[in-house]
């Protein structure tokens, strides 16, 4: 558990520089439901609203949450994982 843990603040720490350093101004979120369904992190930007949800090792095919869905379902949704981290935040 310390490893997905650790995974998602490294993640976080990285994008936030990555924005930083290409001067890309947005807002960043959490989004988690009552009934615990979650997304680790939201970058609102403009009118476009993007979920990312963090996975240390992926082993299935992960789709964004119901509730996410219903709220924005104009919003984009993406996995980032140990394959394409590097792309999100380089």
């Amino acid at each position: 558990m310390d490893v997905g843990d650790l995974w998602e603040n490294y993640l976080a720490m990285e994008r936030l520089k990555y924005q930083s350093y290409n001067q890309i101004n947005c807002n960043n979120y959490f989004w988690r439901t009552y009934d615990q369904q979650e997304l680790d992190w939201v970058e609102e930007e403009g009118d476009q609203l993007r979920g990312f949800e963090f996975k240390y090792q992926l082993n299935k095919s992960i789709k964004p949450p119901a509730a996410w869905r219903k709220a924005y379902p104009e919003a984009k949704f993406e996995v980032i994982h140990q394959d394409n981290y590097l792309d999100w935040i380089k």
